[in-house]
This record gives structure tokens, C-alpha cells and sequence, in this order.
């Protein structure tokens, strides 16, 4: 029978927003009163969902609400969401640097977190001393750093610099150090957040496989990253957070499907409030049918394109627009350049259609770039999202079956510019 390791049971978090500390002098004694009588809090009554894209009223945001889980020794777990769905603030709540609002929070053992580059680092301090700092800080003693740190020198591929303070190391050294320290703690939790995003594809590979090493020796990880990738590789359950709620909970794979096929429809459109810019950008793009309607699904085998509108604040000669096809996790698909034109100042718009490559269903991701042959101009990387669906009418054909066995075929959208100086 498994050990159950971490418990969390209707876990929330509250936040006044533009404030320090909870508002007012008259919230925190009706706070006071009501705790004194035994009463519940007077504004945990209140409150909206944490939405980052809405204006909020009554100023208070759930940041995290009923969120309930629980991990065994040895689950690796990937939590997943957009920007701002609350997995920071789960982390920080794991990790004790804040307390719950509501809710309650069991961990079996000892917790180490990797949460910001560099936390707990001295920039006057040199590498080798902040090891030690960083350490101790971390709940490791003095005998135990030194018998592990030829190791962790070793891991972080900072042997050059160690005796080199800190101030001048890159963000990448720092996270490196960080990391190493970390993951040599032996804690029973280790939580990282977001650590793959700094270091390079080598340290990547290394952080995956010392996880995957960390687990296989009966220790429980908790990881967030936006590399779908990378979670999907190295974890074995998996929750999904949306606006401070629990959407999805489970395997690994069912909780990425679940979160793949909520974006996939959502980001169709894309909008830049931005009207004006130094020398042009992309003002609208939008994922479109076979009857040159907004839709974020398309039929397997049917015919869809992408609409961009675009702007330039001069005259350009040999100005391309570049659009790039990518899965789901983050794999280049294909990348198509248009024609170079001649344009004019102002607005101007140009159509990708894709007619003939047909690609199996999921969720696919459009990075698109306007650019000159000298320079990129305005650039968005994964901005839109669409899915390609079966409906149950496909013909399967060779070419589909041929598509699904063996991958995708690899062709070139055709464009359509239309000016409007």
C-alpha cells in the first residue's frame, strides 16, 4: 500500500487587491471580532474568481479556492494552467512562505522548494559560500553540505566560477546553483517552479533526469512549467488549475488533454490593443473555416486559414509574414514565409489557407512574425490555438491513415494580401 505524503483539503487563498496586508483598519478588527467569537470570517463571504482578464469590484480575489488533492511517496506531479491560474501561489502556500485563507495542508516529511532564481543567494558571497547558505537555509547541516559537495559543484556545472561572487554570474548560473542545492537536499517534497525556463537544453535534460532520479528513490516532486514536454515526460499525475480553481485532477495524460482541449478553443482570436508601434505589428489575427468564419475547431481534411491584419508605420520594401505550425508539445510542425512585397504605410491584411495538408486531430498552435529580410519587426510566439476534430464523417482515406501512422506532411500554405493603405 502506498504512503500517503502530502493532504490537501479545501485549500484557499484570499488576496485584497492593491493593498498590502488584508485593507483596511476596519477589516482587520471585524476579522478580529469575528475570530474572537468564534465566528468564520467575515470576508471569506466575498470575493471573485480569480480572472486576470475582468475588472474586479469588491477588491477581494480568490487567488485559490476548494482545491483539494493528495500525493503518495513517490508521485511525481506536474501542475499545469495559464498565467495567473494560482500554481505560484499553491507552491507558496506548500511551502510555508504563506499561509492558507481556508483549508488545511498535510505533509508527511521534509519540503524543499526551488521557487525564484536565486532565492537566498548573498550576490557579495561566492558560489562555494552560498552553497553553504543556501543549505542551511534549506535545512541541511554544515557536515551534510560538505559530504555532498563535490557533487552539487558537479551537477551545476559551475566548477570555473565557484570561488567568483554571485553578483556576476547569469541567470542561468544562478538557477543552475539553485537547483543543484536543492535537489541535493534529499527532501521528502522537492517543488520547482518554472526552474527548465532559465537554464539551457543541456541543464533541461540534467534537472529532468535528477527528478526522475529524486522520484525513483521513493521522494514525491511537485512541478510546474509551461513546457508541456517536459511535463508530460517526467511526471505521472497531474492537476490543472484555472482561475484559482481545480479543473481537471488525475494522470498525467488525462489532465493534459483536458488542459490542451480548453485552450485549443479558446485562442482563436488574437487582439493587440497596441494601435501604434515604431515600425509596424500585427494588429488582429484570426483562425478561420472553410467559409471564412472564426472558428477555433476544424473538421479533419477540411480546409482552414489563418487572417492576419497588420500594420506599418513607413514604407517597407521585402516585408514578409512568417507563420509557424506547432503541437502540442512544442514540436515544430512546419513554417511557411510569404511572397516579400513592396508596402505602403498603413494597414494591411493577408490570408493563410491550407487545402491540402491534411493533419490528424489535436490541438496546434500558430507563432507568427512580421519581418523584413534584415530583421524581425513584431513577433508572437503561440498566440493562437485552434483543434482539428473528427466529427465521425471523415473519409478515411490512405492519406489520412498514412498522416496518423507516420506523422505529418510537410507543405506550404498559400497566401492572399490584401492592402488597405
Amino acid at each position: 500500500m502506498s504512503e500517503k505524503i502530502l493532504q490537501i483539503t479545501n485549500l484557499g487563498k484570499q488576496y485584497k487587491l492593491g493593498t498590502v496586508g488584508t485593507g483596511t483598519l476596519s477589516h482587520d478588527l471585524n476579522r478580529w471580532w469575528a475570530k474572537l467569537r468564534g465566528k468564520d470570517d467575515p470576508y471569506l463571504k466575498i470575493g471573485e474568481e480569480n480572472d486576470r482578464t475582468s475588472s474586479k469590484t469588491d477588491g477581494y480575489i480568490w487567488a485559490l479556492r476548494n482545491v483539494n488533492f493528495e500525493l503518495n511517496r513517490g508521485d511525481v506531479l506536474g501542475v499545469i494552467g495559464r498565467n495567473g491560474a494560482g500554481k505560484s501561489t499553491l507552491l507558496k502556500l506548500l511551502s510555508r512562505i504563506t499561509s492558507p485563507t481556508e483549508g488545511e495542508i498535510k505533509i508527511k516529511g521534509k519540503i524543499a522548494s526551488l521557487l525564484e532564481v536565486g532565492t537566498g543567494f548573498h550576490p557579495e558571497l561566492t558560489g562555494l559560500e552560498n552553497i553553504y547558505l543556501n543549505g542551511s537555509i534549506l535545512g541541511m547541516t554544515k557536515k551534510e553540505i560538505t559530504a555532498k559537495l563535490d557533487e552539487i559543484i558537479e551537477f551545476s556545472g559551475c566548477a570555473a566560477y565557484i570561488n567568483t561572487p554571485v553578483k556576476r554570474y547569469s541567470s542561468g548560473m544562478l538557477v543552475r546553483l539553485g537547483f543543484s542545492v536543492a535537489a541535493h537536499l534529499e527532501p521528502d517534497i522537492l517543488v520547482v517552479d518554472e526552474v527548465l525556463a532559465v537554464g539551457d537544453l543541456e541543464f533541461q535534460n540534467k534537472c529532468i533526469g535528477k527528478m526522475s532520479e529524486v522520484s525513483q528513490s521513493g521522494r514525491t516532486v511537485i512541478f510546474v512549467s509551461h513546457n508541456m514536454q517536459a511535463v508530460g515526460k517526467l511526471c505521472t499525475k497531474g492537476i490543472y488549475l484555472k482561475n484559482g480553481k481545480l479543473e481537471s485532477a488525475g494522470s498525467i495524460e488525462e489532465v493534459l488533454e483536458d488542459y490542451i482541449t480548453s485552450i485549443g478553443t479558446d485562442n482563436y482570436k488574437y487582439t493587440n490593443s497596441k494601435q501604434s508601434f515604431n515600425e509596424g505589428g500585427i494588429l488582429n489575427a484570426t483562425i478561420i473555416n472553410k467559409d471564412g468564419k472564426a472558428s477555433g475547431e476544424i473538421p479533419v481534411g477540411e480546409k482552414w486559414g489563418v487572417n492576419i491584419q497588420f500594420k506599418l508605420e513607413k514604407d517597407f520594401k521585402h516585408i514578409i509574414m512568417a507563420v509557424g505550425l506547432s503541437g502540442t508539445l512544442d514540436e515544430n510542425i512546419n513554417t511557411t514565409w510569404s511572397t516579400p512585397f513592396n508596402l505602403n504605410k498603413g494597414e494591411h491584411q493577408i490570408t493563410f489557407w491550407n487545402d491540402e495538408v491534411l493533419y490528424a486531430a489535436g490541438t496546434y498552435y500558430l507563432t507568427l512574425g512580421l519581418s523584413t529580410h534584415e530583421r524581425t519587426i513584431h513577433y508572437l510566439s503561440s498566440e493562437l490555438s485552434f483543434m482539428i476534430i473528427e466529427t465521425g464523417k471523415e473519409k478515411i482515406d490512405k492519406r489520412i491513415i498514412r498522416l496518423k501512422g507516420n506523422g505529418f506532411i510537410l507543405n506550404p500554405m498559400t497566401e492572399k494580401l490584401d492592402s488597405h493603405d
